[in-house]
């Protein structure tokens, strides 16, 4: 439950600090006085956007404060999940910055607003007159339906499954476009890699390809140098393989008389055999040259090929030319590998859809029969309300298509008069009934919502007299089980409340100020009577007050 609440430099308070009561209370005020400024600072704490426009004094930052006590609420694992600090009583601050800037608090450690709207909605529900409104909407109804029964586990797995075939779907249609984008570029990858295909040659075949190139350019050159250096070693009559034959032969008669002369036989042997090996390498190379049989044409039009490729897909070497080739053939794989994909996501869309054909089915059921008890507990509920008259059905129509909440679409229809035909809430409640009706849902779905405080801002609205009495007893039994607090402009609502809150304004330093204050009994005649009278409160408005609180 709420036990304090203290704001600092927000709206209309320059610094106010209350503490809360258990049970039912209300806060009363003239109109302007700022009772709704105190919902609007509790919000900030909540989880609600900051705006600096809001500021008391523009120049220095807006702090709201409130301490809740958690001990019966179940909120340890919450805290230790988003490790916290957990206290029986709890902290949620706020402050805000003249520059706009918002800090938000938890037992003073920093957190994201997600995380403090997050556990806010786990402590306060705050029904407004705009809250009201919602009662024509069928997203709404069909949350009431749902909060009033007892399906919520099978309304979560419902939710996840509807989530996991949205996003299928999603991934079956992104698939879809990229295989038709796919196959317009299959001729595309195709023709590339044909391209590709004709250079055939990795890098070290490329360089020999140059050599080659390189090689038929200057063929007869290359076959004059080598005959001749084939007669000059080997075929001349004065052959430098006979001289140094001839020279290894004379050192081999005196290597024995001297270690030098020895070594000059040694390296002069090894010079022949690598004379020999050189010579006949030239015959052979000279042999090879023989040109007849190579096109240099052919060779020059394959490198001009290269070439041609690596300019158009602006590379420098064949092994990026290799990739690419290899890029354009993953990509004709993956043509096929997504005609596969595709086919497997829409066998498994399929399932998910009996599935939550299943599920929507259950859900159907269990609305159906939760419907019935709705209507006969909102029944009950607008009779102890004044309505005795009043009628109230649950109808079902079918979606053609999968929802965010199953295959139904409810509306509510209500009566107020007897003899009158059901209809939409939105086309013929008047605000007064609309008022009764939503304190009968909220009756009905917070008895099984376990939320600890729950704060209605003119739930009275369209009401007076003895039907003001009446709502003020509902508001007092849900007191019973929930921490109440109703901001009302009705004495027969005010009189009903455990506590009671006077929000004023009061002038300092040329400057209004919004106060609140705890009624003692008194003090609380004296309010309940103002309300009651016109300018003047007179004796028979105390005596009135005094019956209604009594």
């Amino acid at each position: 439950m709420l036990k304090s609440l203290y704001i600092k430099n927000y709206a209309l308070i320059k610094s106010l600090e209350i503490d809360f009561e258990t049970g039912f209370s209300v806060i009363t005020g003239e109109t302007g006085a700022g009772k709704s400024i105190l919902l609007g600072a509790l919000s900030l704490i909540l989880g609600k956007r900051a705006d600096s426009s809001n500021l008391f004094d523009d120049k220095a930052k807006c702090i709201v404060e409130g301490s809740f006590d958690l001990s019966n609420l179940n909120l340890i694992s919450f805290f230790a999940n988003n490790e916290l600090d957990y206290e029986d009583v709890s902290f949620l601050r706020r402050e805000i910055l003249p520059s706009g800037k918002s800090r938000a608090f938890i037992n003073d450690t920093p957190v994201n607003l997600n995380l403090l709207k997050n556990l806010g909605n786990q402590l306060v529900d705050i029904h407004s007159q705009h809250e009201t409104l919602k009662l024509g909407y069928s997203d709404f109804q069909m949350e009431v339906l749902d909060k009033f029964g007892t399906n919520e586990k099978l309304l979560s797995d419902y939710i996840n499954l509807y989530s996991t075939f949205k996003d299928s779907q999603v991934r079956l249609k992104n698939m879809i476009h990229e295989n038709e984008q796919a196959k317009r570029d299959e001729d595309y990858f195709k023709f590339q890699m044909s391209e590709l295909d004709t250079i055939n040659i990795n890098d070290s075949e490329f360089q020999e390809l140059l050599e080659l190139s390189n090689y038929l350019a200057h063929a007869e050159e290359v076959k004059q140098v080598t005959e001749k250096a084939a007669h000059l070693l080997l075929e001349n009559d004065e052959s430098v393989f006979d001289k140094i034959s001839e020279i290894t032969d004379e050192f081999g008669k005196i290597s024995d008389f001297h270690k030098q002369f020895r070594e000059i036989y040694e390296r002069m042997t090894s010079l022949k055999i690598e004379l020999k090996d050189i010579a006949e390498e030239i015959e052979g190379f000279s042999f090879d040259t023989d040109t007849e049989n190579l096109n240099p044409n052919q060779v020059n039009e394959k490198l001009d090929n290269i070439y041609k490729l690596q300019q158009k897909h602006n590379v420098k070497t064949i092994e990026e030319l290799i990739s690419i080739r290899t890029d354009f053939e993953n990509k004709l794989a993956n043509i096929s590998g997504l005609e596969d994909q595709i086919i497997q996501l829409e066998k498994e869309i399929l399932s998910q859809k009996t599935e939550l054909e299943i599920k929507a089915k259950e859900l159907s059921s269990v609305r159906e029969k939760n419907s019935i008890l709705l209507t006969k507990s909102i029944k009950s509920k607008l009779t102890k309300l004044g309505m005795s008259d009043a009628d109230f059905t649950v109808s079902f129509n079918k979606l053609d298509e999968f929802g965010n909440r199953g295959l139904d679409k409810i509306d509510f229809l209500f009566s107020a008069n007897k003899g009158s035909k059901n209809a939409e809430i939105g086309k013929i409640a008047s605000g007064g009934e609309l008022s009764r009706l939503m304190l009968a849902v909220k009756s009905l779905i917070t008895s099984r919502k376990l939320l600890p405080t729950i704060i209605f801002d003119e739930i009275d609205s369209g009401v007076s007299g003895d039907i003001a009495g009446k709502v003020g007893n509902m508001l007092k039994q849900m007191s019973e089980n929930h921490q109440i607090i109703a901001i009302t402009h009705l004495p027969q609502i005010a009189s009903k409340a455990n506590s009671h809150y006077f929000v004023y304004k009061e002038n300092e330093s040329g400057r209004t100020s919004s106060m609140i204050n705890l009624l003692n009994t008194k003090q609380r005649i004296e309010e309940v009577a103002k309300m009651l009278s016109d300018e003047e409160v007179t004796d028979v408005a105390r005596k009135a007050a005094m019956d209604l609180l009594s």
